[in-house]
Order: C-alpha cells, then sequence, then structure tokens
C-alpha cells in the first residue's frame, strides 16, 4: 500500500508557528512537545517512530530563529542537567514585544501579511524575515479571531517572483556578506565578461532589477542590471564584504539623478499605440510641437523600448539613442531576411 503523502510545509510558516509556540509558553516546551504539536512538524511526526530527521530540522530552525534576533532561551529540568531531551524552550514574551508606541489596526495587518505573502521567501531579506515575524507574531489589540477572513485574503494573495535567475542568490550574498561572480554582457558587445564584486545593494528603478557593487578589478561601484547576467552566480569569501549601511539608498538617489539627467525628444504618430504608451511613462513631457520628452537611465533599455514601436516612433535626439534603435531595427531585418533565405533554400 502507498503511503500517505505527508503535505509540504513552507519553511516560513514553519518557523512562524514556532515563533508563535514558544511565546505562548511561560515553563516552555520540550522537543518532543514541539515536534509533536508544532504546525510544519507535527505533520512528520511519528509517536514511538524515528525522527532523527526531524530533530536535526529542528536543530536548524533554531538556529535560524536566532539569527533573526529573536531571543530563544533552553531551560534545563532540575536533576537532569545536559539532558537535551528534557530542556524546555521558551521565548520571553517581554523580550520580543513590539515598543509601546507601535500598534496595528486589523487592516494594517492584513495588508502587511499580503504584502509580505506576495514575495515569497525566498525574495526576502534577513531583515524583511525577521521584521514580518516579529508583526505577525505580535499581532493587533484590536483582533476580533477573525481567522477566516485572513484565510481569505491569502488564497487570493498575489505570488510575485524577481523574474531574474540572478536575484536570488545574489540576495543570498548580500546576507552572508560575500563577494560574487559571474559573466555580464556589456551593451554594444558579443562576448560576456567576467565580473568579480562585492554586492552593496539590490534595487529595482524603473521596473527593472539591478545590483549595486563595488568591482574589484576597477576599484569602483557600479550598477549591474540582472537582466544582462549570463550564467549562474557563484560566491566565494562569505563574510568579508559587509554590505554598507545605506548603499541601496544612494544607489537609488544616484539612478534617480541619472534619470532625470537624460533626456530624449521622440516623435510619435498621433493617436498610436506608441503615443499612449510612451506618454504614461514616468515624468514624460510633451512640447508644443506634440513631441515627447522621455527621461531613462540607460540608452540601450530605452532603445529596446523604442525599437518595439517600429514606424510608429522617430528618435529626434540625442543621436546616441536613434543609432542604436537604427542598428536594432537593422539587426531584426537582417535575422528574418537570413531566416526567409533559409526557407527559400
Amino acid at each position: 500500500m502507498p503511503a500517505t503523502r505527508v503535505p509540504r510545509v513552507p519553511a516560513e510558516e514553519r518557523l512562524f508557528s514556532l515563533v508563535l509556540a514558544l511565546l505562548s509558553t511561560e515553563s516552555g516546551l520540550t522537543k518532543s512537545e514541539i515536534l509533536a504539536n508544532v504546525q510544519g512538524y507535527r505533520q512528520r511526526f511519528s509517536t514511538g517512530g524515528d525522527n532523527a530527521s526531524l530533530e536535526r530540522q529542528f536543530e536548524r530552525d533554531k538556529d535560524d530563529v536566532r539569527d533573526l534576533g529573536i531571543p530563544l532561551e533552553t531551560i534545563e529540568t532540575p536533576g537532569a542537567a545536559g539532558n537535551n531531551q528534557t530542556l524546555r524552550y521558551r521565548i520571553p514574551k517581554g523580550e520580543y514585544d513590539l515598543p509601546d508606541d507601535v500598534r496595528f489596526t486589523p487592516d494594517e495587518s492584513a495588508l502587511l501579511s499580503l504584502a509580505a505573502m506576495a514575495w515569497r521567501e525566498g525574495a526576502l531579506s534577513a531583515d524583511s524575515r525577521r521584521a514580518l515575524l516579529k508583526v505577525r507574531s505580535a499581532g493587533s489589540e484590536d483582533d476580533d479571531g477573525d481567522a477566516e477572513g485572513l484565510l481569505g485574503v491569502e488564497s487570493y494573495a498575489p505570488r510575485l517572483r524577481a523574474r531574474d535567475a540572478a536575484f536570488e542568490p545574489l540576495r543570498s550574498a548580500l546576507d552572508r556578506a560575500a563577494a560574487v561572480r559571474f559573466d555580464y554582457i556589456t551593451p554594444g558587445q558579443h562576448e560576456a565578461r567576467r565580473r568579480e564584486l562585492a554586492p552593496l545593494a539590490l534595487v529595482q528603478h524603473g521596473g527593472r532589477w539591478m545590483l549595486t557593487a563595488h568591482e574589484f578589478a576597477t576599484d569602483s561601484v557600479k550598477n549591474y542590471l540582472l537582466s544582462r547576467i549570463v550564467g549562474p552566480v557563484s560566491q566565494y569569501e562569505v563574510g568579508r564584504h559587509p554590505a554598507t549601511p545605506g548603499a541601496g539608498e544612494r544607489a537609488l538617489a544616484e539612478l534617480d539623478r541619472i534619470w532625470a539627467a537624460r533626456t530624449a525628444r521622440i516623435a510619435v504618430v498621433p493617436g498610436s499605440d506608441a503615443e499612449r504608451r510612451l506618454a504614461r511613462r514616468r515624468d514624460t513631457e510633451t512640447d508644443a510641437d506634440g513631441v515627447l520628452v522621455l527621461h531613462h537611465v540607460d540608452p540601450q533599455i530605452l532603445a529596446e523600448e523604442l525599437a518595439a514601436f517600429g514606424p510608429e516612433v522617430r528618435v529626434l535626439e540625442p543621436a546616441d539613442v536613434r543609432d542604436r534603435v537604427e542598428a536594432r531595427l537593422r539587426g531584426l531585418v537582417a535575422d528574418h531576411t537570413d531566416v526567409e533565405g533559409a526557407d527559400r533554400g
């Protein structure tokens, strides 16, 4: 007879349940009590059976809880000093409470949970997971216990993923203060080049993820589009390159400065899709002649966006963006010409 499939409980839910259980006890819980009763463990617990793998999971989870800054205490049972099986675990609630002046209404708590659920666990930094656990475990003074309402929110919560494959290993490198290596394609080049960097921050600007990092080869801080990273990201020198406080804010401020300074003047066909879409871009202005003034950070990204509209747009200036659009359109024509020639052959 096939074994019953045990439903998988996400790691974040298991840790959350563990924190709640350890907050709710004054005297503490033994390992056996935790494994037999807490969500995420009890589904796999075997009474009187072999729970070695589950115990190892609990040991790892204990380390994760402490890494998140949660004060997990161990209490020895009188007369059984040194016996790990009788140790009791708890989280002193007074040391984990939110400040007295911080309170959340039910709506605020639901919105915080919804925002956190939108980003799956892998996309949350250690600081974000720590904050989420604290907010969720604190609950709300006005909470009337309407679990069904929260379940309804979770049922319809969006699930967002960072689309770039490099996001997760780079976020992990930031958490671990590790240097990274990856191959990166610079616009205008056809061959990727190896980069060795100390990550400083992951930021999103203009709907695209970027890595701000210190490049060892040039001893300078640069931004790298995650979409231009080719192949895997490898980590090395773990623990030696901690992120600089405020690096993300400084990177976004610099990107905003570049965005404000770089503009392109674009003529569009009236009533076209290009006019409707480009006119709604952030900070776009329309001059007296109906020409759109677009802001941008990366001229290659802007050129790729404009080329997608074909004959509906014409770049007036700068020449650099116009040349890039023309080069991209010529490349598309050449690619299709080659395909058609091959089909005729």
